[in-house]
């Protein structure tokens, strides 16, 4: 499966970001979604998560209550708006696709990986 993800850029802290991640090459509703981020100097790590029938979600502490993750069949895509935003969620977004049912938090358990689009809060 191919990945695309877009819909970074600079915001004041305190305000709202929605990123797009679009799937092509295979079916997209027998996969989990993730979006994952990576600061500068740091590891790339989880922000949240859902599951192929969009039921489930998961959310990193850090994120819940500001940031919520969707998917639309018709179009191929998860969303992830980012509201409240503070300058410590400046990163690299980056989303990606797992098969099965599981929403891993852990980067190394998903296939395929998108370009990954910059996010950044300014205070």
């Amino acid at each position: 499966v191919q990945l695309q993800a877009y819909g970074g850029g600079l915001v004041q802290a305190g305000g709202s970001l929605k990123l797009s991640c679009a799937a092509s090459g295979r079916t997209f509703g027998s996969l989990a979604m993730g979006w994952f981020r990576q600061a500068p100097g740091k590891e790339r790590e989880f922000v949240t998560a859902i599951n192929w029938s969009g039921g489930s979600t998961y959310y990193a502490d850090s994120v819940k209550g500001r940031f919520t993750i969707s998917r639309g069949y018709v179009q191929n895509t998860v969303f992830l708006q980012m509201n409240s935003l503070k300058p410590e969620d400046t990163a690299v977004y980056f989303c990606a696709s797992v098969d099965g049912s599981t929403c891993p938090a852990t980067p190394k358990f998903y296939n395929s990986w998108g370009q990954g689009t910059q996010v950044t809060v300014s205070s």
